[in-house]
């Protein structure tokens, strides 16, 4: 017969022996243990609970969450200004328990220390989001793409001028100085900006260089006061810029390449090309009797935008952030009579400037050469007063110097070439359109050009300049 005590687990040396729990048997959750493997894999959520921990005998703090759905993970447990403080190390299939308990003592020297691990690790994600930021700046917000991105929102606002910002920047930016545009534009200062406009100069490029200075300084505005101005594209705020380096950058003087032509030349002009055939004579025509308006906007008219005797054209030259100024232009007789020879040949298409039946508009810079065409074949004389090359540019300014000679008043003749007005007054209270006078200027100016009834004298002392004998 067996003896009881043996049954019974006890030795014959008389000290009792505990028995090894079975693999299958539950663990009682309420004590610590010397946490192993096979423990762990028998860590089971007690039915009827979403989680249970298992207590790390030596690692004080350290527990096993166990869920419902089978999922187990290392934790630490603490106290911090008697608020209990939880953070998960990670899964039990990633960490090794040594390491674990390694984590779980770092956690609770923090505590320890009166910190909270949890703000430090806000911190942490913090900083690395920072870096993330930098890097995406660094890579995303460069100088190169901030010029594209200011090109990129003149074309959303209408204005030609994109084309010009993108082409010289290409030049002197992207293919001249790539490392300068790889660098975040919010790192750009005023001496490297300066530098790639001294390099532009030194190819006897002034005009260029100030247009680099003008487009930079537009640009790095646009970014600095987007978080402020509503009208400014989102992403401009991603550059991060505060302080605009080319607002320092000296302006540089330049001589003045409208120089206006005289009234004379002007006249000679129009003999010429009232006689001239076909579409380019018709096109030169509107464009000196309409008071010779921005060639980049008149080769824009859209055939919609013809009216009765008049026609509408939008400038945003000069007006930045700010939708084009719309202004309508009044067309006397032989204007008239040019505009109807166009729009036989473009009234099934968009454009009225154009020689593609208006499907697509000609450039100003071919206009500019039909112009100069036609100048080339005047028999211009140091006594006609032409000082300098013919530029179709120097229509414009003769056409407002020619008009002041007439004695049209400085608001009609900015009212007629699209110079905006100024002031609460101009601005918000007058409704006038001002077309009457428009038009009588003119057909007075007209009148001069044909030699009607405004003598050269009166022209020539009104702009200061004596005529030939």
């Amino acid at each position: 017969m067996v003896a009881t005590w043996l049954l019974q687990g006890v030795s014959t040396t008389g000290a009792s022996k505990v028995a090894r729990p079975k693999k299958d048997s539950l663990l009682d959750l309420s004590k610590t243990h010397d946490m192993t493997d096979g423990l762990i894999a028998r860590l089971t959520c007690p039915q009827g609970k979403k989680q249970a921990f298992l207590r790390d005998a030596k690692s004080p703090g350290l527990r096993v969450r166990t869920t419902d759905r089978g999922a187990k993970s290392f934790v630490f447990e603490g106290k911090l200004n008697r608020q209990t403080i939880r953070r998960t190390i990670g899964d039990v299939r990633a960490w090794l328990i040594e390491d674990a308990r390694i984590e779980a003592n770092k956690l609770r020297v923090t505590l320890d220390k009166g910190q909270d691990p949890r703000a430090i690790e806000r911190e942490v994600i913090q900083a690395k989001q920072q870096v993330k930021d930098e890097a995406e700046r660094a890579a995303n917000f460069t100088f190169a793409a901030l010029m594209n991105d200011y090109a990129d929102e003149l074309q959303r606002q209408g204005k030609i001028s994109h084309s010009k910002v993108r082409g010289i920047f290409k030049k002197y930016l992207i293919n001249a100085s790539s490392e300068l545009a790889a660098t975040p534009a919010a790192l750009v200062t005023s001496e490297q900006v300066t530098d790639l406009m001294r390099r532009s100069i030194d190819e006897g490029k002034t005009r260029t260089a100030g247009k680099l200075r003008s487009y930079s300084r537009a640009a790095f505005e646009m970014a600095r006061t987007a978080s402020t101005d509503s009208l400014i594209p989102v992403r401009f705020k991603g550059y991060a810029i505060r302080h605009n380096p080319v607002a320092e950058i000296k302006a540089l003087k330049l001589n003045n390449d409208k120089d206006p032509l005289m009234p004379i030349n002007l006249r000679q002009y129009w003999q010429h090309i009232k006689l001239m055939t076909g579409v380019k004579g018709a096109m030169l025509r509107v464009h000196l009797l309409t008071g010779g308006q921005r060639i980049e906007q008149l080769c824009r008219l859209h055939n919609s935008d013809l009216k009765t005797d008049s026609f509408i054209i939008f400038d945003g030259k000069g007006r930045s952030s700010k939708s084009a100024r719309k202004n309508e232009v009044p067309l006397i007789a032989p204007a008239l009579e040019a505009i109807k020879e166009i729009t036989t040949m473009t009234c099934s298409g968009q454009y009225t400037f154009s020689i593609t039946q208006g499907k697509t508009s000609i450039g100003a810079k071919s206009f500019s050469l039909w112009a100069t065409s036609a100048a080339s074949m005047i028999d211009w004389n140091e006594a006609d007063g032409l000082v300098g090359e013919f530029k179709a540019k120097r229509i414009r300014s003769g056409v407002e110097t020619c008009l002041a000679s007439l004695r049209v008043p400085k608001e009609v003749r900015g009212h007629l070439l699209s110079h905006g007005v100024s002031g609460v007054q101009s601005i918000s209270y007058d409704g006038y359109d001002y077309l009457d006078v428009k038009r009588e200027a003119l057909e007075t100016f007209f009148r001069y050009l044909e030699n009607d009834s405004v003598s050269d004298a009166h022209i020539a002392k009104q702009s200061g300049k004596a005529l030939p004998n």
